[in-house]
């Protein structure tokens, strides 16, 4: 048997997508995980990807990685000047939120899984920054050094930091044009504006340089306890609550121990300060993208490396993260400038006069000579200048609004969605920025009275923060919005939920203030689930389910809740909680790739045909029951009676919620939750149920498609298991028994070893652990599951759960055979009009409303794809379709009980063997195989 040569492999690895994770370069953070087609050349094939692109402009922010935008038709475009090259920070939000939406309803892709290990949510929280209002004396004094130091900022106050700002944006729109800027211009501004020039020379070629600018302006936005550090996601949310919002008004709870501030004027003394760290990073930026300009067109910059060494050196992540935030602020929003007379003979103090009148009584002794009263010379005059700031595309937002609305199919949006979209411009207006807000009743009491909500531990790590928050009409979330300045993460689906809401006065009428942003909500005879909650991405697997931007929409409601939020309770999976940060598994570059190469643990000189098997999920020694049916019956909460146990059983203390037992309060309760499933199949008399505990904090992933070459062709012997030949060019087969590689997929080496379950020997064994089942060859009272193990000799590393062999398909009112339909509809959420509830067949006590997916009579018609090649049939399996059925809630229902992270497996859109090398790469063992 000759082995295989280079040429032989890479055809037979055609398509097959391998898995990597690198390092960026210097200050990048944990490697960059990342999935290629190294031996193809075919857009085709090297552009698949296991998640969906993100679908409207107005969505765009919330990544900071390069993306794609498939934007709706029907959408609103930003308008943009000539397309010119920028400063690229390096720096994204982790996890990935391009991957976090994967292309199997509620799952995520391979970059987000390895990088949930690492997330964002995982850090402390910023040492000094407890409060929206006044810091502590560390950040008090630092701030003080800053302004009263010979090298540091000049004492700039609101008007002077607001019309910097103005020039700033008016300078940024002309770059983009194409204009060139003059070094010196800058240069004479920036240090005779806002920082102090330097106190010695530091280039004698060139005193006026770029870098010379730029290094003054990284040493001060890189000064330690200064500033707001927007690596932590508790601060990326509370952007817009620290320009928008009242004291005490849309609180927001994620466990972080930050208050609300004591009245209006503390809040206006940081939004001072964050004002004053834009305006500081757009400084900044503009220099940048300038020297990355000159760079790209070839023009005289003399940045030395030592230069550039220095600044990658000094710029932490807390300085790319300003940057980020820059670019937010630039882009987006715009300040207005209008005068107004008062009859008074003086207006209120500006922030730096109240700012440092309260440093000068505390700290007297740091200030000495340097301290400056503006108010001896701004407030003489009987008028001024009042600046405001608003957002430059509001339209866009809000039609990014009412798409979100349309994809989840929110109650009734087709009639409501033009009230909703008049509510949201009109928080687009102009907000004063110069004057302190309004005040209001501080009597009012705290929508938390001062406690947390049991969701929340400081103590226990969590990669996704829970966020709970008080909304109430027209609130800073939906003027956040409305703004567009937003930056990358967790914030944009909170701020999407909660903007739908505060816009929608009917819906918070009968929710109330309060909401679980990573719960659930039930409304209007809907369920809708935030991706961060496990019940959300299990229903998500059913049929009629919907998901958007984080948010996920179902028929199916709790039983016995009509309507409010709902907080779930789950267990972190120990194994995960033991690989974060530094033990993740995102750091072993080489196991990742080690553990999941096409070509396992052998010699790349010496690989044999016979090396290779064909993965079945269905190879039985007796074959399972047909025609199979699994029915969800109902979903359950289950009221904690005993609140050490979190297992919804009534033996330890949880009953099913009900109209007698539910509680009528306002507030939001944690629930453990259950589902129910009826089995039939050919061999039984009667009905089967089965219950299943959502009580583990487990994910899905995506399998990455792959596409199988359609000239290769294995031959196989009757008796043996393994591949014999390998024909890779498309000769004649000499009347040899062969299978082609279209067919069955790529093969897989021997390294992997597996073994499949037929998911109905599974739920009967609710007691076997998962090493229990990789170990046993049989399975007593079942079909016998199909292990790979008795070629390699080795214990099998993986366990395929078999969803394919035996099962009825699934029954959809609309059309048969519905997993096989494309819609157009699909890649834009575009719902029809007047189309009326379709009815589902089922007992009364199926908690499942009547869904409102588009029937037949849509103005979108849902067409069979045509298949010119196999290479096309695989790309058509890449686009997300309208998947789902009872049976797909019911084995991720299996894989939440007992903790099973989980690869979904699609048949015609990835093949069994890179499924399984794919969860080498993620060091998962459960792989899920659905038709």
């Amino acid at each position: 048997m000759a082995a295989l040569t280079d040429a032989e492999i890479e055809k037979l690895f055609s398509g097959a997508p391998q898995f990597f994770a690198r390092f960026q370069g210097h200050g990048s953070g944990a490697p960059h995980p990342s999935v290629a087609f190294p031996w193809n050349e075919e857009l085709g094939i090297r552009d698949l990807s296991d998640h969906v692109q993100i679908g409207d402009n107005a969505w765009g922010c919330v990544t900071a990685a390069p993306r794609i935008i498939l934007r709706d038709p029907m959408s609103v475009m930003s308008p943009t000047g000539k397309k010119r090259p920028h400063f690229n920070a390096r720096c994204q939000e982790r996890p990935s939120m391009l991957s976090m939406q994967g292309l199997e309803k509620g799952t995520i892709g391979y970059q987000a899984a390895l990088e949930m290990s690492i997330a964002d949510a995982l850090q402390e929280e910023q040492y000094g920054f407890d409060s929206l209002g006044s810091k502590g004396r560390v950040i008090v004094e630092q701030r003080q050094r800053l302004i009263t130091s010979k090298e540091g900022l000049r004492h700039l106050d609101d008007t002077t930091i607001m019309e910097q700002l103005k020039t700033n944006e008016a300078r940024y729109q002309a770059e983009r044009s194409g204009a060139r800027m003059m070094t010196q211009d800058l240069y004479n501004e920036l240090f005779t504006k806002v920082l102090h020039p330097p106190t010695k020379v530091i280039d004698q070629k060139d005193p006026y340089s770029l870098a010379v600018q730029i290094q003054a302006l990284v040493k001060v936005l890189a000064a330690p306890n200064a500033w707001i550090d927007f690596s932590r996601v508790e601060w990326r949310i509370r952007l817009g609550q620290v320009l928008w919002a009242f004291p005490l008004d849309d609180e927001i709870f994620d466990g972080a121990a930050i208050d609300e501030g004591n009245d209006a004027q503390d809040r206006s003394e940081e939004r001072y300060w964050l004002l004053l760290q834009i305006l500081i990073a757009c400084e900044l930026l503009i220099r940048l993208d300038a020297i990355t300009e000159g760079d790209e067109f070839g023009l005289a910059v003399n940045l030395k490396s030592s230069e550039v060494h220095k600044f990658e050196k000094e710029a932490n992540i807390s300085v790319k993260w300003s940057l980020i935030l820059a670019r937010a602020w630039l882009e987006n929003i715009t300040i207005a400038k209008t005068h107004v007379s008062h009859s008074e003979p003086s207006t209120p103090k500006g922030w730096l006069s109240s700012l440092t009148s309260k440093m000068n009584l505390k700290h007297e002794h740091m200030y000495g000579a340097h301290h400056v009263d503006h108010t001896q010379h701004r407030h003489n005059t009987q008028s001024e200048y009042v600046y405001a700031i608003q957002g430059k595309y509001s339209e866009r937002q809000v039609y990014g609004l009412i798409h979100f609305a349309r994809k989840l199919r929110w109650p009734d949006i087709q009639s409501s969605g033009p009230k909703v979209s008049e509510t949201a411009m009109a928080l687009g207006k102009a907000t004063p920025i110069t004057v302190p807000p309004v005040t209001y009743d501080s009597r009012r009491s705290s929508y938390f009275n001062g406690e947390k909500s049991p969701i929340h531990d400081r103590r226990q790590p969590s990669r996704r923060r829970k966020v709970e928050a008080a909304l109430h009409p027209g609130g800073w979330f939906a003027k956040s919005y409305v703004s567009g300045l937003i930056l990358p993460g967790d914030a944009l689906p909170h701020y999407l939920m909660s903007s739908l809401l505060e816009v929608d006065g009917d819906a918070l009428t009968r929710l109330g203030p309060m909401a679980n942003l990573c719960g659930g909500l039930v409304y209007n005879g809907k369920s809708f689930w935030s991706t961060a909650c496990v019940v959300g991405r299990v229903l998500a697997a059913g049929q009629g389910a919907a998901e958007c931007m984080g948010w996920i929409s179902s028929d199916v409601i709790p039983r016995g809740l009509e309507e409010g939020w709902v907080n779930v309770a789950v267990d972190a999976v120990p194994a995960d909680l033991s690989r974060t940060g530094r033990k993740a598994r995102i750091w072993g570059k080489t196991t990742i790739e080690r553990e999941s190469d096409c070509l396992g643990d052998a010699d790349p000189s010496s690989v044999l045909p016979a090396d290779f098997v064909i993965p079945y999920e269905n190879a039985y020694a007796n074959p399972p029951p047909s025609n199979i049916r699994m029915e969800l019956k109902s979903l359950k909460l289950y009221t904690p009676m005993d609140s050490v146990s979190t297992i919804p059983t009534a033996d330890r203390g949880f009953y099913p919620l009900s109209d007698s037992t539910k509680e009528k309060d306002a507030g939001i309760h944690t629930y453990p939750a259950s589902v129910t499933f009826s089995m039939s199949h050919d061999t039984l008399d009667r009905d089967e149920y089965y219950n299943f505990a959502l009580s583990n904090d487990i994910y899905f992933v995506t399998a990455h498609p792959c596409v199988a070459s359609s000239y290769v062709k294995y031959f196989k012997s009757p008796t043996s298991p393994t591949i014999q030949q390998i024909d890779v060019g498309g000769h004649d087969l000499n009347g040899k028994p062969s299978s082609p590689a279209h067919i069955t997929g790529h093969p897989l080496h021997r390294f992997y070893s597996y073994t499949a379950i037929h998911l109905t020997d599974l739920i009967n064994k609710p007691s076997a652990t998962l090493e229990d089942l990789l170990t046993h060859n049989t399975l007593s009272n079942g079909t016998g599951n199909h292990k790979s193990s008795s070629i390699t000799n080795r214990t099998p590393r993986f366990l395929v759960i078999d969803c394919v062999t035996g099962f009825a398909p699934p029954q959809s009112p609309e059309m048969p055979s519905l997993s096989r339909m494309s819609s157009l509809s699909s890649s834009f959420g575009l719902e029809p009009t007047n189309v009326p509830p379709i009815r589902l067949p089922g007992s009364l006590e199926l908690e499942r409303r009547p869904s409102t997916a588009a029937s037949t009579r849509s103005k979108i018609e849902r067409i069979d794809p045509p298949s010119p090649s196999p290479e096309a049939k695989m790309r058509l399996g890449t686009r997300r379709r309208h998947f789902g059925s009872d049976l797909e809630i019911l084995v991720r229902a299996v894989c939440a009980e007992r903790g099973w992270n989980a690869i979904i497996s699609r048949r015609r859109r990835g093949c069994l063997s890179c499924a399984i090398r794919e969860a080498g790469a993620l060091g998962w063992k459960v792989i899920i195989r659905v038709e």
